[in-house]
């Protein structure tokens, strides 16, 4: 018998797909991707090993591709506004506000220091997106006339989830629509909106 007449196992796809997807999210969030086993993820899974190493090589692609499969990325906002845009992004469903989101990602946080791979998979697929996100929401408002014209709008655009990730994961303030609001009011739209648009920095809305 040749290779070409040799019956080929079937691939997890469709609802056994998203099902072990799922259960990876699971394990993710109750061990961390350091202690996650793909024999973990089988077993909860209720799926044999074998099953996952027919889609998935290592745990690195399938954590990868749980976390890219768990929410799209939206297209971002377009209120009209800078303040809007960021308010809208941020706040909610995987936003900084998600707590699904946050715990997910403080769950790969040592993986991301000390595993290259998996920080390489994690930036371009998982990352990438949001980044491109950012930087869209920052070229929108320079488009409209908002931003001080020397910003460099790949500095800025990841300063809002940094410092609002900072705080919780040093000083152990929890991400709230409030800590949001409070940074984009009192450090971004301050160094971002040039002062020639007239447009109100202080927060009211």
């Amino acid at each position: 018998m040749t290779p070409a007449d040799m019956p080929t196992r079937p691939r997890v796809e469709g609802d056994r797909e998203q099902q072990v997807l799922d259960a990876a999210l699971a394990v993710l969030a109750e061990v961390g991707y350091d202690r996650l086993t793909m024999e973990a993820v089988a077993t909860r899974a209720k799926a044999s090993k074998a099953t996952l190493y027919r889609r998935w090589s290592n745990k690195l692609t399938l954590v990868i591709d749980a976390l890219v499969a768990q929410k799209a990325t939206p297209e971002p906002p377009d209120t009209g506004s800078l303040r809007g845009d960021l308010a809208a992004a941020y706040c909610g469903l995987g936003g900084l506000t998600d707590r699904e989101t946050v715990t997910r990602f403080t769950s790969v946080l040592t993986a991301i220091g000390r595993d290259p791979e998996f920080a390489e998979a994690y930036r371009t697929r998982v990352l990438g997106p949001k980044v491109a996100q950012a930087v869209t929401i920052f070229e929108r408002a320079r488009a409209r006339g908002e931003l001080r014209d020397d910003l460099d709008v790949t500095l800025i655009a990841p300063a809002l989830p940094g410092i609002v990730l900072h705080r919780f994961l040093v000083l152990g303030e929890a991400p709230s629509p409030d800590l949001v609001d409070r940074v984009i009011d009192q450090i971004i739209l301050p160094a971002a909106i040039s002062t020639a648009t007239g447009a109100d920095v202080t927060g009211s809305h």
